[in-house]
């Protein structure tokens, strides 16, 4: 079985209890010690600039920030699509720690021939 995880998320601001989602899932797996890798497109390249992710998504559900925390302690990586950062006159020099400009390629090379457990959101 492999022992990395991808999260593809595409969603942002517009759905804060899905992003929870998504981050939940992937500081799980961070968490407990499997290569984690978040793969951001379409809106949610937004989250990997400073001060976005934020806010609760539902009652009782952990705030975006400290999951974005977390996520970022336990050594996940975020990987930032860079035509939906262009597509959006996003200025990639703005990451946060984790955050990568990194397409397709990049993600099947760190994938590997091991595969990977994958969810989408």
């Amino acid at each position: 079985m492999s022992r990395k995880a991808v999260i593809s998320l595409t969603t942002g601001r517009e759905d804060v209890e899905k992003v929870t989602v998504a981050l939940l899932v992937a500081v799980g797996a961070a968490e407990t010690g499997r290569d984690t890798l978040i793969f951001l497109t379409q809106e949610a390249v937004r989250l990997a600039l400073p001060g976005i992710a934020h806010g609760v998504g539902c009652s009782g559900c952990p705030s975006l920030e400290s999951l974005v925390e977390r996520y970022q302690a336990a050594g996940g990586r975020m990987f930032v699509c860079p035509i939906c950062v262009d597509a959006r006159s996003i200025d990639a020099s703005e990451l946060i720690a984790g955050a990568e400009l990194n397409g397709t390629i990049p993600m099947w090379d760190w994938i590997g021939d091991e595969g990977a457990t994958t969810f989408s959101y």
